[in-house]
């Protein structure tokens, strides 16, 4: 949100590729990133909170009646300090959550078509982050007729894991309301096996030296791309990655048994900072994304590399299967 003091709404680089989007026909979801990890979070009635309903202004302006689904934060208990949890964090995103809707109402027409979440809940598989805050959260959810659920962002070991977010989550909204998932991943559980070795018959068959951890070699590779079939070599011999070949068909097939699944989306391109200073303590997202596309070569025609794991899934589950 602080972009939009600097960049036009329209202009600013989500907000442009959801609205190119959205004209081609796809679905779109806008999520409203509220960084205040560093300082406190604007107070209802201040000149702080004028402010941050202004940028909200505009990016209303932009999208309103255009994009299907507007996310009313994106991770706001990770992306608030820890002392605001508790005092200000709720009353700050309620009084975002009346202002859009208010202005939605006054502009009637077609801004009625985009629909409203609150988002989005993390580390719930965790009793410690199930807190007074957090259910003070979905109560406002459950209370506000024109909110029509929350998000969620099982970034879990286990997808065992995730289950508690949506067995926590749902008793505690209204029966017709439902839950996006605009992320999620396996990614604690490729920390935990980061610093492994990497297989010993992909050592020997690549000339890498025996008990070279997994970190540094993806590290070699965003440095100097390799061929896809080397990287496929890597992550099928790996055992910790190979094994969890099926996690996007299962997760997405127990989102969508609960009954009230409105919208999963998965992450589709490595980014810069998933590589950028690139070591054992790096959170190892790019093991996640659809492409390989910051550490294998591109095809002799430009094609980016497929996740070994999950490209075909990913396309299979849009028919539904």
């Amino acid at each position: 949100m602080p972009e939009l003091d600097t960049v036009r709404a329209a202009r600013q680089p989500a907000i442009s590729s959801l609205l190119s989007l959205a004209a081609s026909g796809h679905g779109t979801v806008l999520s409203l990133k509220f960084p205040y990890q560093t300082q406190p979070l604007p107070r209802p009635g201040t000149s702080a909170m004028d402010a941050a309903l202004n940028r909200v202004d505009k990016v209303l302006d932009a999208v309103l009646g255009t994009v299907d689904i507007l996310v009313i934060g994106n991770e706001p208990f990770l992306e608030t300090r820890d002392q605001d949890r508790a005092t200000l964090l709720n009353p700050f995103y309620e009084a975002v959550a009346a202002h859009v809707i208010t202005e939605r109402e006054r502009r009637r027409g077609g801004g009625r078509r985009t629909r409203l979440y609150m988002g989005a809940l993390n580390h719930l598989e965790h009793p410690d982050w199930r807190t007074p805050a957090v259910d003070a959260w979905l109560a406002h959810v459950k209370a506000t007729p024109e909110i029509e659920g929350v998000d969620i962002h099982p970034h879990v070991a286990a997808i065992e894991h995730a289950s508690a977010y949506t067995e926590y989550v749902l008793p505690r909204i209204r029966a017709e309301q439902r839950f996006l998932a605009t992320e999620f991943s396996l990614v604690q559980w490729w920390k935990q096996h980061w610093s492994d070795p990497v297989p010993a018959i992909y050592a020997d068959q690549y000339g890498v030296a025996r008990g070279t951890p997994v970190w540094q070699e993806v590290r070699d590779a965003a440095a100097t791309p390799v061929t896809e079939q080397r990287w496929r070599d890597l992550l099928t011999h790996t055992t910790w990655f190979a094994s969890r070949t099926r996690y996007l068909t299962n997760q997405v097939t127990r989102f969508r048994a609960t009954g009230r699944l409105a919208v999963a989306t998965y992450g589709t391109l490595q980014q810069p900072a998933m590589v950028r200073d690139l070591g054992p303590a790096k959170t190892p997202w790019l093991l996640n994304s659809l492409y390989t596309n910051l550490v294998v070569q591109p095809s002799a025609d430009g094609r980016m590399a497929h996740n070994p794991a999950y490209f075909d899934a990913f396309r299979a589950l849009q028919d539904g299967s």
